[in-house]
């Protein structure tokens, strides 16, 4: 069973969600992913997860975050030792994120909402300072995120496997192509049915 963590300001109609959700539905295999449409709010969406986490954590469970839900899934993934994919995640949102202090839209959703001193407090406790289990994680960065400094999740990932690609950007717009790899890793049987 796969937790799919969508990042700051997306959902589960994003680019990323939506490749792994096809893949399961054209296997017949859509009850071995979850994809929650997570709140904005740091503190609601991580109560939301391990929610989540704690019904399905007898199912040979593994997380895949994207940016902020990259973020996210090293919370999670230390905390429950579990397996976790990062996808040019956020190291230290809880500083990125003071840019957005005040009204938002989610454009995915169309969801209005503040985010507060408050909030950003919440995401700084949720940091794991020190990756005592390098191998947990496969880290998948793109030189050419125009977001996120992919060099931080670099040095604080130093030791988990990585997948590193000059160029690219944010979305890590060739994900598709690391399918295979990205399923085997969370422990998912691809049975030879996508090539990479």
């Amino acid at each position: 069973m796969i937790i799919y963590i969508h990042g700051f300001n997306s959902s589960p109609a994003s680019y990323k969600a939506q490749v792994l959700l096809n893949y399961f539905k054209a296997c017949g295999r859509e009850n071995e992913i979850l994809i929650p449409s997570l709140s904005s709010v740091p503190g609601y969406a991580m109560a939301e997860l391990k929610s989540l986490v704690e019904k399905n954590i007898a199912n040979n469970l593994s997380f895949i975050g994207s940016s902020l839900g990259g973020y996210y899934a090293t919370w999670l993934a230390d905390r429950y030792d579990l397996p976790a994919v990062l996808v040019n995640p956020a190291v230290k949102p809880y500083e990125l994120l003071k840019d957005y202090l005040g009204h938002n839209i989610n454009h995915y959703s169309g969801e209005e909402y503040d985010l507060t001193e408050k909030h950003i407090e919440e995401l700084r406790e949720l940091d794991v300072e020190y990756i005592s289990k390098p191998h947990r994680y496969l880290v998948m960065l793109q030189t050419g995120d125009e977001v996120l400094d992919y060099s931080e999740a670099f040095v604080k990932f130093a030791g988990s496997r990585m997948i590193v690609e000059e160029g690219g950007d944010h979305s890590f717009n060739s994900f598709e192509s690391h399918l295979a790899t990205v399923l085997e890793f969370c422990g998912v049987q691809t049975d030879g049915l996508i090539a990479g």
